[in-house]
């Protein structure tokens, strides 16, 4: 057997063992990707020393951007959450675009407090206003519900500063602000496809009541919406401009670090000053103090309290950035054993494009192991070695990212949690909860990879 063979081989049993230790074993996926990456070294004939650089390589180049970003991105996220911003921007969308139309609002609001809000905490907190929806119209929940879950997981799988964009960005080198601008394109028309459009049709289809529990809930809530539109109670809630504002700050000024440097000349004070305000780490800072400030400080919150919160928002978030370092880990391991280079040689032979490559690995890994952003880590993981031997422009880098992200997306079911979450606060049976949700999903993943394809052909 020769070299090439061998190193495939490796590859491939690597990535057997990581979806066997996960799902069958139940081993934790930091510790999982960790024994899986000590296992490819040794087997392609790493010596400790070399495997000790190579974790510390790994782990280093990739936790370095990514633990700044997510932990800041989590404690602005926290503080909307207990503030109330998400019901705000919830309850202010369904009363602009008016109850005919609150399918789309949810959409868009789903969207949007994703943002800086984990998929599953935005979930639980919005559910009570689609009980009451569907209490008022009578209507099936999923015609409300559907265009929700769509919005929601849009943003937790396309756009940063969400985990897995941030990790995967990370992971391949491209810059956020093109992964920004491709994942609000892509993820707006998939939004829409996924969410108002096919709530309508599914709702038709499979009738979801809503059962005592949820009417008790509905009621909680709409007793809140009451008391937060009479004058006296107004400071209940934040104000729908403010936590719009603030949710998309960061995303423009990441946006403006891009597109300076086509903008204004090189030298520009304005532009250095794009630039650098628009840096991840500057433009999520500057958003977290002003969220700290204006949704904790003057809403009457004390330095203990949110201290308190901004603590606790930090515990998922150190899972999420342990898991992305071990990708990264995985990643580092197969450039240094040779294995990407010849995956690189392999997929070239076979003919098939590094974006399709990227698409069908996630796609692979989010039906086997269940969590979006495992996939999406596990995936950039192994695309990122065959991308360090090409050359590929800043914003097809970013269009790779989304494709990952698309793969990672699809048909939620029984192995996923969030497929859970869905199916107990919905009240469906699992066979609906496969016809709604799961379907959901594969909508948002193929609208995703299409455009993904077609962006492709002018960014090549």
């Amino acid at each position: 057997m020769g070299e090439t063979e061998w190193l495939i081989i490796v590859a491939v049993l690597g990535v057997v063992a990581l979806l066997f230790l996960v799902m069958k074993a139940k081993l934790q996926a930091f510790l999982a990707i960790i024994l899986v990456s000590f296992v490819v070294g040794i087997a392609v004939g790493m010596s400790p020393k070399d495997l000790i650089a190579t974790f510390e390589k790994g782990m280093g180049e990739t936790v370095a951007f990514i633990a700044i970003v997510i932990g800041l991105g989590a404690m602005f996220g926290e503080i909307l959450k207990v503030s109330g911003g998400a019901e705000r921007l919830a309850l202010s969308m369904i009363n602009k675009f008016g109850e005919k139309r609150s399918s789309w609002a949810l959409g868009i609001a789903g969207l949007v407090i994703s943002i800086p809000i984990f998929l599953d905490v935005a979930l639980v907190i919005l559910m009570p206003i689609l009980y009451t929806l569907a209490n008022k119209t009578g209507k099936s929940l999923l015609y409300f519900g559907v265009p929700l879950l769509a919005g929601l997981l849009v943003a937790h799988g396309m756009i940063p500063p969400t985990p897995g964009p941030i990790a995967v960005a990370s992971i391949l080198e491209a810059d956020l602000g093109w992964v920004i601008l491709f994942g609000l394109i892509i993820g707006i028309l998939a939004m829409i496809l996924a969410g108002p459009l096919f709530g309508s049709f599914i709702s038709k289809k499979i009738h979801v009541s809503v059962s005592e529990e949820m009417s008790e809930q509905a009621a909680a809530i709409a007793d809140l919406e009451e008391r937060a539109n009479e004058n006296e109670n107004q400071k209940e809630l934040p104000s729908f401009t403010s936590v719009l504002s603030i949710i998309l700050l960061p995303l423009i000024l990441m946006l403006l670090n891009t597109l300076a440097p086509f903008m204004l000349e090189e030298g520009s004070v304005i532009r250095d000053i794009l630039v650098f305000i628009g840096h991840p780490y500057a433009a999520l800072t500057i958003t977290t103090l002003l969220t700290l400030y204006i949704f904790g400080t003057k809403r009457g919150y004390s330095r203990e309290e949110i201290q308190r919160i901004t603590t606790k928002s930090l515990e998922p978030a150190g899972i999420i950035i342990l898991i992305t370092g071990a990708g990264g880990i995985f990643g580092e391991m197969l450039v240094a054993s040779g294995v990407g280079d010849v995956l690189a040689s392999t997929m070239e032979k076979a003919q098939l494009p590094v974006i399709v490559f990227a698409f069908l690995t996630a796609v692979l890994l989010r039906l086997s192991v269940g969590s979006v952003t495992v996939a999406m880590v596990t995936s950039s993981s192994i695309v990122a070695p065959i991308i360090s031997t090409m050359t590929i422009s800043e914003p097809m880098l970013a269009v790779i990212v989304i494709a990952i992200a698309s793969g990672a997306v699809i048909a939620p079911h029984v192995n996923d949690s969030g497929f859970w979450m869905v199916n107990r606060y919905f009240g469906m049976s699992v066979g609906d909860t496969l016809k709604s949700w799961s379907v959901v999903g594969t909508i948002i993943s193929f609208v995703g990879f299409v455009m993904c394809l077609i962006f492709s052909l002018f960014l090549m």
